[in-house]
């Protein structure tokens, strides 16, 4: 999972994408990066480790010039999240030209790497999978276009060569050098893309573009929400804001990964035509359902969220059972998300910063606790000792989506079954390592209809709950590679 933005502006955009970044920030914290591009064809890149208010000073955004460009926030699923050299964007000098920024993970990497050294001549010189599809597609635009000639039907042919090669979760914003703004998703659209526009001000100015991971930048920016990026499609835009769109799979279908939903995207955003705080509260309701077959309700007190992505879940998990709803926790924002932090004890030791338990809301209380989800178990055992610490009677813990059980390949960093605290354990088992008196889950059906309804999106990515793998290309020999390289 990370953030992306991409625009193509009248002026300078290195002060909207920045902004943009801002919006991300919850996408991923690892490090950022911000390339622009001038008409001549001169590109300005400035990338560092840690968060965008700490990466960028005057003297970097007065060097970031031009009126294309685009802004990425990381969160390491490949490569070393320490190592600055492999934050984004990417860059390669030919053809043209190509800075590069992707949210998401290729599973074909090994097979990838071998071909860029048999196949295409051309040297990695990091881990990243983002190096490896810049070079996929600067390979292809070398092989579809000339050095005077790039038409956007030539583009879209590379961007069509590029998804054969291709496997796995990725949306893609490139900057061409001297051309435009390049976007385009995979053929499952897995990872969300969003497009948006908004008049030009003044005379002779030509419509501004934005690209972006979810729909609050485009909000936020006064944009005018366009429709998501099609799977499989890619989008062109020209220096002087003509835009072009071709689909360049042959078998595209939509199935958006769930865990957007579950926690990942912030809850102002609409992605896929479904807005996320609306599902969030769907989630509850069927939430409430299951707990009600399983726990007395005149045995729960109070309903708790564990700020901040499970309280739309909570709100209405407390109005269908009729229960009353607390805020028991008070969160410290300065204090990053302990799921995306990179390292087991970097997240352990997160916990009680980021969280404290007020004891007048605790104290001899039969407490029902609401998380967006549980994955290692790590935070869930520290948060329901905390509220054990402030006195509760009684802790019952209910989760909005289910059993995280599998490995997430597709851009969240889940890859090892072993690091799941769901993985090969039923649920009491679950609830006797969480330290809790009852765990609840939702229920996957009741997850997906939450999440779909009232929308033409009939499929989601649901891999690490099912271990069903919407692109067919995930084996259980990548898999254990995977964790086999996790380890090692």
């Amino acid at each position: 999972m990370c953030g992306i933005v991409g625009m193509v502006g009248n002026g300078p955009v290195n002060q909207d994408i920045y902004n943009a970044l801002l919006l991300l920030q919850h996408r991923g914290q690892d490090a950022t990066g911000i390339a622009t591009a001038e008409p001549s064809g001169v590109m300005h890149v400035a990338k560092s480790s840690g968060m965008v208010r700490d990466a960028f000073r005057t003297r970097d955004m007065r060097a970031l010039l031009g009126e294309v460009g685009l802004g990425h926030v990381r969160y390491a699923t490949k490569g070393v999240a320490s190592r600055e050299e492999e934050a984004q964007p990417f860059y390669v000098n030919s053809p043209y030209g190509i800075v590069l920024i992707h949210n998401g993970n290729l599973t074909n990497t090994r097979e990838l790497t071998a071909e860029m050294a048999r196949r295409d001549r051309r040297h990695l010189n990091s881990s990243s999978d983002t190096e490896l599809l810049l070079n996929v597609l600067a390979g292809e635009l070398q092989a579809t276009t000339s050095p005077v000639d790039l038409e956007p039907d030539r583009i879209f042919e590379a961007v069509s060569r590029t998804h054969e090669r291709i496997e796995g979760a990725y949306a893609v914003i490139a900057v061409i050098a001297g051309y435009g703004l390049l976007a385009f998703r995979d053929p499952h659209g897995i990872r969300p893309l969003i497009l948006g526009r908004r008049p030009g001000q003044g005379e002779g100015a030509h419509e501004e573009w934005v690209v972006a991971s979810e729909s609050l930048v485009l909000e936020n920016g006064d944009y005018e929400v366009v429709r998501d990026v099609e799977p499989g499609e890619a989008v062109f835009i020209s220096h002087d804001g003509e835009l072009f769109t071709q689909q360049c799979a042959a078998a595209p279908s939509l199935s958006p990964c769930a865990f957007e939903y579950v926690y990942l995207a912030r809850p102002d955003s609409v992605m896929n035509g479904i807005s996320v705080y609306e599902s969030r509260l769907r989630m509850g309701e069927r939430l409430a359902a299951t707990i009600a077959k399983h726990v007395p309700v005149e045995e729960i007190d109070v309903v708790m969220p564990i700020p901040d992505s499970s309280r739309p879940a909570a709100m209405q998990v407390a109005r269908v059972l009729g229960v009353e709803y607390r805020e028991g926790f008070y969160k410290n924002h300065y204090v990053g998300r302990t799921f995306i932090m990179p390292g087991q004890a970097v997240r352990r030791r997160s916990v009680r910063q980021k969280l404290n338990a007020m004891s007048s809301e605790f104290r001899g209380k039969h407490v029902l606790l609401i998380d967006d989800s549980i994955v290692r178990g790590t935070t869930s055992q520290q948060i329901i000792q905390m509220a054990r610490d402030a006195g509760a009677a009684s802790v019952v813990f209910a989760s909005a989506a289910p059993p995280i059980r599998h490995p997430h390949v597709y851009g969240i960093n889940m890859p090892s079954r072993h690091e799941l605290v769901a993985h090969g354990r039923t649920i009491p088992e679950v609830a006797e390592v969480l330290g809790c008196d009852r765990l609840v889950y939702q229920e996957i059906d009741d997850l997906v209809a939450a999440i779909t309804e009232g929308s033409a999106v009939s499929d989601l990515d649901t891999s690490c709950f099912d271990g069903r793998y919407v692109t067919g290309t995930v084996s259980g020999e990548y898999l254990a590679w995977v964790e086999g390289a996790q380890t090692s």
